[in-house]
This record gives C-alpha cells, structure tokens and sequence, in this order.
C-alpha cells in the first residue's frame, strides 16, 4: 500500500479527508442518522437499528468515534453515543468552505 504523504497537506485538509472517509459507508451513515433522529445517547439500540452484527456495529462506531463524529460514555457494561455536535458543526462549516469555493466556470 502507498504512502498517503499526509504531512503534505493541511491541517484542514487532512481532517476533512479523515471525515469524509468515516462517513464513505452506508452504515455509518445510518447510524449518524439513527443518532441524529433520537436526539440522544443511545446504548443498544443501534445494533437492532441495522442488519449488522454487534461486532461489525462496533467497528463502524469506532471509525466514526475515531474522528469525533460521534462521542460515547461509558455507562457500566455498555457504551452510549451521540453526536458530537461541536465537531459536527465544524465538519458542516468545513464542507460549506469547500462546497461554495467553485465559482462559475466554462470548463467541459
């Protein structure tokens, strides 16, 4: 596998890169709705959300979790997520920036 040479890009490049990467599947796409929709921390749930096992759920919440999409507490045997709305915003106004820097052009 090759090098990414990430040290060459920016701090905001990178980040949006990392973003943009947790949410390139259905299912973490799913479970940032499904967060989204209950307006809450939710434990268990998510795994009766999708047609994923436990484990493969796990795995998808970590890659979001990883890059601060998604926030979770420990609460005795079991981990509760939300959104983490701070970072969420930040992300938002990161693809606004890049979304709204192409200006009119003639290109094919």
């Amino acid at each position: 596998m090759g090098l990414t040479k990430a040290e060459k890009f920016t701090k905001m490049q990178n980040e949006l890169a990392a973003m943009a990467k947790a949410l390139a599947h259905p299912a973490r796409i799913a479970i940032v709705q499904y967060l989204i929709k209950s307006k809450s921390c939710i434990c268990g749930d998510i795994v009766d959300e999708l047609p994923l096992s436990q484990s493969t759920v796990s795995q998808h919440l970590n890659e979001l979790k990883k890059v601060g999409l998604i926030k979770g507490d420990i609460e005795g045997p079991s981990v509760c997520y939300c959104i983490d709305e701070k970072k969420w915003l930040k992300a938002k106004k990161q693809l606004q920036v890049l979304f709204e820097s192409l200006q009119a052009t003639t290109c094919c």
